[in-house]
């Protein structure tokens, strides 16, 4: 699948620790930057398709809010739990942009994270 980069946040809107959730050519993306390491995955849980940017980001992963799963940022690999992976997308900056490569095909429905409604 090729993939191609786009603007997705401007550098100074993402803050250690703090995810931020962003749509990226269509793509919902995960956003952090954890232990002075910037990452960008899919915003999108594999086991409960919940959104990851509304978890937690500490110690180079990211948690399900739902269901407690955690997530390497650097490799989308689940630790302690039986689940697939997340997509990663590569990162780099332009200037004051933080730019994301997604793949050019179109997400869908399977990549679309569930926002719970409360």
């Amino acid at each position: 699948m090729e993939h191609c980069f786009h603007r997705a946040a401007r550098l100074e809107v993402v803050v250690e620790g703090k995810p931020l959730a962003a749509v990226v050519n269509g793509w919902p993306v995960l956003l952090a930057l954890s232990e002075g390491k910037l990452h960008a995955t899919i915003d999108r849980c594999t086991h409960a398709a919940s959104e990851l940017s509304t978890g937690r980001v500490r110690r180079g992963t990211v948690m399900c809010p739902l269901h407690g799963a955690r997530f390497e940022l650097a490799t989308g690999r689940c630790i302690g739990g039986p689940y697939d992976p997340l997509m990663v997308f590569d990162t780099r900056c332009d200037g004051n942009w933080i730019e994301v490569a997604v793949p050019t095909a179109r997400p869908g429905f399977e990549h679309m994270p569930v926002r719970a409604k409360i």
